[in-house]
């Protein structure tokens, strides 16, 4: 790792965890942690195309913009960011929302092949055609043609970072779907985990009692967290 990019290392979730979340819907998710005020949701960050899913720990990077020429090629460290993540990993980027690209069709490819889960960048991405043809999870603030080289720099990976005014801590789980990103952290994963696949279950039940004839009025009533 370039000593000009600090690094630290990252504790991941046990996978039981991640795979609970797998099975749950960013709303449901949404809905726990908006009721035991965790925060967490994201309202800026989207799916490249809908149906694009991912589930995984938050590999975190840190970047810094400025303009054409502020900064050596080789201070965008991408391939550092992809070398060091790990099968499963969501690579988050924080570049604060600029509109920017931090990403592309190539780097798609690689992070793909070595097995990560997906993309969330609070700053640009582009290669649209080419992430959607490899199918790469990716999620962002902005789709845009500007290429970052020599305008990004890398300053820290495994540190704790935002985006879209979230903080995002590495480890913590993020789950992308078609409704959006939220973020669980670490230390609150299986107790925010155990009260959505309650919702769930209770969701799966009103709609065989709506099946049979309830009201959606009294379903509400009977599953109030509907």
């Amino acid at each position: 790792m370039s000593s000009n990019i600090h690094y630290e290392d990252i504790q991941r979730p046990d996978s039981v965890l991640i795979e609970g979340f797998r099975q749950i819907g960013t709303s449901t998710i949404g809905n726990v942690l908006d009721d035991l005020g965790i925060g967490g949701i994201m309202l800026n960050v989207k799916p490249l195309v809908p149906g694009m899913k991912f589930v995984g720990p938050a590999f975190t990077v840190k970047e810094i913009t400025g303009t054409h020429g502020a900064y050596a090629a080789s201070e965008f460290g991408l391939g550092k960011v992809i070398d060091n993540a790990q099968r499963g990993d969501v690579i988050a980027i924080d570049n604060g929302g600029q509109q920017v690209s931090t990403w592309g069709g190539i780097a798609s490819f690689a992070a793909q092949h070595r097995g990560v889960d997906g993309l969330l960048v609070d700053g640009g991405v582009r290669d649209a055609d080419e992430i959607l043809e490899f199918g790469f999870p990716t999620f962002s603030r902005h789709v845009v043609p500007l290429s970052g080289k020599t305008r990004i720099k890398i300053i820290a990976i495994g540190s704790t970072i935002k985006i879209d005014g979230v903080r995002v801590g590495p480890g913590d789980i993020l789950i992308g779907d078609s409704s959006g990103v939220v973020c669980v952290p670490r230390d609150d994963a299986a107790r925010v985990l155990e009260i959505s696949q309650q919702l769930e279950r209770d969701d799966r039940r009103a709609l065989v009692d709506i099946e049979a004839g309830l009201s959606f009025t009294d379903a509400l009533a009977k599953f109030s967290k509907l």
